[in-house]
């Protein structure tokens, strides 16, 4: 896989085992400027364990990440987030006993030290993603898909170029998918490139630009969503056994 202009991401035969059992196995991905790519596949797939190579949690048995022309494999995540490339995670763990305000503060202070500055930006991110109403509650009070908003703002805050969407519709019901649907194209809209985790099939149909289907840690397919309705290996492996949902 070549780099191409445009390319925020680029990762080249990634390759990660556990116990002598591959859970990603020579996956190779890239996230242009202004996209969104979505990775779907089965449960165990290998779509976690792939964000967590992606963005420093892990590191990878065999392989590149290059992130805005820069190799950061061997980076610590808050080395990455720093470049430029921030995620959220499927379970959702505010700071509890923090305000919403704060928790986003808590990002923004990668970026900047200066504590009214980062409050400014805390208080804009909570308008973005539709909780500056609820700025000054506690983020144990708040519900799970305000909860979401809150980690997605939190990641904002880092100001990233590339972010990391694991899930971030999981437990949600259908009008609630709809307003993060919304959201994440107001996301890429505000210059940010999304790669994103979803298992509602009808969500990451009609929000990816181009996805890439996992399967036993294997990449299956890389193409557009309408291609992915059609291709044998991503029907017999996902399609086919689970239905658009």
């Amino acid at each position: 896989m070549s780099s191409e202009a445009g390319t925020l991401l680029l990762a080249s035969h990634l390759t990660k085992s556990f116990s002598g059992l591959k859970a990603v196995s020579d996956v190779s991905l890239t996230v242009r400027q202004g996209e969104i790519v979505g990775i779907i596949g089965p449960n165990g797939a290998g779509k976690t364990t792939l964000f967590n190579l992606i963005s420093g949690f892990l590191r990878p048995d065999g392989g590149t990440v290059t992130f805005d022309g820069q190799n950061i494999v061997g980076l610590k995540p808050h080395r990455i987030c720093q470049l430029g490339l921030t995620r959220t995670f499927q379970i959702v763990k505010p700071f509890g006993h923090l305000t919403a305000l704060e928790n986003v503060s808590v990002g923004a202070f990668a970026r900047c030290s200066d504590i009214s500055t980062v409050e400014r930006r805390a208080w804009d991110l909570l308008e973005f993603v539709g909780l500056e109403r609820k700025a000054l509650f506690a983020a144990s009070s708040l519900t799970t898909p305000d909860r979401k908003r809150l980690e997605l703002a939190r990641a904002l805050a880092t100001q990233p170029k590339l972010i990391l969407l694991d899930e971030v519709m999981a437990g949600l019901n259908p009008a609630e998918k709809e307003d993060v649907i919304a959201l994440v194209r107001k996301v890429r809209d505000s210059g940010v490139a999304v790669l994103l985790i979803e298992h509602a099939m009808r969500v990451i149909m009609g929000l990816s630009d181009r996805l890439v289907v996992l399967h036993h840690g294997e990449c299956i397919f890389s193409g557009s969503p309408q291609e992915a309705c059609s291709d044998p290996g991503v029907i017999e492996a996902y399609l086919g056994r689970h239905g658009v949902a």
